[in-house]
C-alpha cells in the first residue's frame, strides 16, 4: 500500500484506542445478543447452514462433525466445527486445517476471517498452507540439507533450492486422526499424525498431537505434542491466514500491528537466515508500537525486497510468565474494530504479509486472494535452524517431548 493512510485512520492509530488491552471477550452485551442467532458453519460442501442448536445460548459450547470430502486414495476427510455461542471455527482433518474462524466486529457483525477453499480438491491442488497445520518442520531449510549427530538428511526442496515447511508432502498434505475434546470451559478437537522414519528424509519415527480449543472467552489454544524413537529436528505451527475485515474483503495493509521482538533473523535473496541476528530498531521490522502494516511495505530497505514484503523470523522479547508464555503481538483492523492478540512459548514468531498471493484461486467467499489480502503469524523457531548453531535449538530425541502452547485471543473494541 500505500504510505498513504486515510488521515482518520492515521489519528486512530495514533491513540491505539488501548490497543494493549487484552482481546478477549471485549464486546458489548448489544454484540452479544445480535451473535446469539447469527452463528453459521460450512457443511462439507460449502454451503451455510444453521447449526444445530449451536450459537442458540450464549456461552453454550458445542461440536458436531461432517463429511468434507475424499482424498484420491479414498480416505475420509471430515470437518468439525466449534462454537462458545458467540465464535465459530471450522477445521478439517486434512492437514488439521483451519477452515474458518467466524468471529463478530465491534457492532456484532460477523464475518469469516480467515482464508481457506469449501471444497477438498482445491485444499490438495491449489493451498499455499492455509490454515494447515505444518510439520515436520515449519519454515525454510537451506537446500533442504541439514547434519543431525554426525548424519546429514536430505529433505526434497519444493520452494527454488530450499525445503519449505517439511517438504513436498508435508504434515498439511496428511489426514490426521481426530478426537473430540471437551470440558465445561472448553471444547475442540485434537488431531494426531504418526509420520514414520525417513518421511520427506527426516529420521525417526515422529508422533504429533495437536489440540485446538476454543473456550467462553474467545482464547484458540493450539497445544503441540510429539515424541520420537530416534534424533530428529521438530518445528511445529499453524499457517492460518487472517483478515480482520472478512476474508475476501480488501487488503490488511490498514491493520494494526504492534510486535513483542526488538531483533529480527534477516534473510538471503532465497529467504534463509543469514545468522545474523539483527535489531528491528531504525528499520521497516520495527513494530514495538503499534503501526499500521502498510505504512513502510513499499520502501526500498533491501529486506523487503528479498521478500517482496514481509515474510521474516522475529526474535520474541520480555521475558515468559509462570506458564513460559509472552506476548507475541497485537493486531487491530480500525474500521470494524476486530482485534487479534497472541501469546506463545516459542523463540520466534514469522511474520508474513500476503506477498505471493496473487489472485489465481477463489476462496470459501468465491473471491481472488490477491497480494496483501491476508497475513500469517507463525509462532515457531527460528528458520533453518538445525543449520545454524546460534540459534535454538530444533533437536528432539527419544526420551524427550516437544511441547508448546500458543494461544489467539480474539475481540473487538
Amino acid at each position: 500500500m500505500p504510505d498513504h493512510l486515510p488521515r482518520r485512520q492515521v489519528l486512530r492509530t495514533a491513540g491505539a484506542l488501548g490497543l494493549g488491552a487484552a482481546a478477549a471477550g471485549a464486546l458489548s452485551s448489544t454484540a452479544e445478543a445480535a451473535t446469539r442467532t447469527a452463528t453459521q458453519a460450512t457443511t462439507g460442501t460449502g454451503t451455510p447452514d444453521k447449526l444445530h442448536g449451536m450459537g442458540a445460548h450464549h456461552g453454550k459450547l458445542e461440536i458436531r462433525k461432517d463429511p468434507f470430502g475424499t482424498t484420491p486414495d479414498g480416505q475420509p476427510v471430515d470437518v468439525y466445527t466449534f462454537t462458545n455461542g458467540r465464535m465459530t471455527i471450522s477445521m478439517l482433518t486434512w492437514g488439521a486445517t483451519i477452515q474458518r474462524v467466524e468471529t463478530p466486529d465491534r457492532r456484532g457483525h460477523i464475518e469469516n476471517i480467515s482464508l481457506g477453499f469449501d471444497n477438498l480438491p482445491d485444499y490438495a491442488k491449489l493451498s499455499p498452507y492455509f490454515g494447515a497445520t505444518i510439520g515436520r518442520y515449519g519454515n525454510r531449510i537451506a537446500k533442504g540439507r541439514f547434519t543431525l549427530d554426525g548424519v546429514t538428511y536430505q529433505i526434497p526442496v519444493n520452494n527454488g533450492e530450499n525445503a519449505l515447511h517439511g517438504g513436498t508432502i508435508g504434515f498439511d498434505k496428511k489426514v490426521w486422526t481426530a478426537k473430540v475434546v471437551q470440558d465445561d470451559k472448553s471444547v475442540g478437537v485434537a488431531f494426531t499424525y504418526v509420520s514414520p522414519d525417513g518421511e520427506m528424509g527426516f529420521p525417526g519415527t515422529l508422533t504429533s498431537t495437536v489440540t485446538y480449543t476454543l473456550d467462553r472467552r474467545d482464547n484458540l489454544r493450539i497445544d503441540y505434542h510429539a515424541t520420537v524413537d530416534a534424533p530428529t529436528v521438530v518445528n511445529l505451527t499453524n499457517h492460518v491466514y487472517f483478515n480482520l475485515l472478512g476474508e475476501g474483503n480488501g487488503t490488511i495493509y490498514d491493520h494494526v500491528l504492534e510486535l513483542n521482538a526488538p531483533r529480527y533473523t534477516p534473510v538471503d535473496a532465497g529467504l534463509i537466515p543469514t545468522g545474523e541476528i539483527a535489531p528491528v530498531a531504525g528499520t521497516p521490522f520495527d513494530f514495538s508500537k503499534p503501526t499500521a502494516i502498510g505504512k513502510r511495505l513499499r520502501g526500498d530497505h533491501q529486506q523487503l525486497v528479498f521478500g517482496r514484503g514481509y515474510d521474516h523470523n522475529f526474535v520474541l522479547g520480555g521475558q515468559p510468565d509462570s506458564h513460559g508464555m509472552r506476548l507475541a503481538g497485537r493486531f487491530w483492523e480500525p474500521e470494524h474494530g476486530r482485534t487479534i492478540e497472541v501469546h506463545t512459548d516459542q523463540p520466534g514468531v514469522q511474520f508474513y504479509s500476503g506477498n505471493f498471493l496473487d489472485g489465481t484461486f477463489l476462496g470459501i467467499g468465491k473471491k481472488a486472494y490477491r497480494q496483501g489480502d491476508a497475513f500469517a503469524f507463525e509462532t515457531q523457531h527460528f528458520p533453518d535452524s538445525p543449520n545454524h548453531p546460534n540459534f535454538p535449538s530444533t533437536v528432539l530425541r527419544p526420551g524427550q517431548t516437544y511441547k508448546s502452547t500458543t494461544i489467539y485471543s480474539f475481540g473487538a473494541k
